[in-house]
């Protein structure tokens, strides 16, 4: 199997700002890079505790000619995403992209889920998205030169997931926000997608990924055999940030290896 390599996918981002939440780790860090190494200036969000990673990302992005801020915001707050938009158009003048990014989810059956852990995971990935969405689109509408908005989802705003329940139920929401907005930002020049990946090898999945039987059988539901890379989300996002995406709205990207097309036979 060759090696995976997106280097030669250039996308010209210079004079452009983007926002991307969650990019401490995985493929927020991926698209982080990404997108700085095509030039754009790279905001990164990070929750308390996460501020040494969030630096040593910016100073990638920095070493590599680009420019970067970190910010300290909680994107399930309404202040939080706020402040996340503000400090970036203070910092470099306007807002072209927004990637959200961040998301978490917890394991467990349904009939024992906890309304905390319903509330947690439904709080950061739908309405983080949602608020953040919102603070973007209204800072893009007053600078009035278009934008892009592109949430991270998964294949499982469509595929379902056994004891995952309100992650689910979460990118699904995100699913239908997407299609919704889009139609509603379309008229000031701003395009709304979702990307979906599949199994992509990032922290969150390494105990499955480190475990021969388990690989075994997540490997067996890939038609491609291998899982992605977070780099490979990244080069997908870069593309959707770019002006060749122009004309690309209200549209989910599945990026999963043919996972969701796999019957096992049937």
């Amino acid at each position: 199997m060759s090696k995976v390599s997106t280097a030669d996918l250039h996308v010209d981002l210079r004079g452009k700002t983007a926002i991307v939440t969650g990019a401490a780790t995985g493929i927020g860090k991926a698209i982080a890079h990404r997108l700085g190494g095509s030039g754009a200036n790279v905001v990164i969000d990070h929750i308390a505790g996460q501020r040494e990673a969030a630096e040593a990302i910016c100073a990638d992005v920095r070493a590599a000619g680009g420019k970067a801020l970190p910010v300290e915001a909680d994107v399930s707050a309404e202040a939080g995403a706020g402040t996340l938009v503000a400090r970036a158009v203070e910092e470099f003048g306007a807002l072209d992209i927004l990637v959200n990014n961040a998301g978490i989810e917890k394991a467990q059956p349904f009939v024992d889920t906890p309304v905390a852990d319903w509330e947690r995971i439904v709080r950061v990935n739908l309405l983080g998205t949602f608020l953040c969405s919102r603070a973007a689109a209204r800072a893009m509408i007053d600078a009035g030169r278009g934008g892009r908005i592109i949430n991270i989802s998964s294949v499982h705003e469509d595929l379902a997931m056994p004891k995952n329940a309100p992650y689910a139920a979460s990118k699904g929401g995100i699913r239908m926000l997407m299609r919704t907005i889009a139609l509603e930002l379309a008229p000031h020049g701003i395009t709304v997608n979702d990307i979906a990946p599949g199994a992509i090898a990032t922290p969150i999945n390494e105990d499955v990924r480190s475990d021969a039987d388990t690989r075994s059988q997540l490997l067996e539901e890939i038609p491609l055999g291998r899982v992605g890379q977070p780099e490979e989300i990244a080069a997908l996002c870069a593309y959707l940030a770019s002006n060749a995406a122009a004309y690309v709205t209200g549209a989910t990207f599945v990026i999963d290896g043919g996972l969701t097309r796999y019957t096992k036979g049937l």
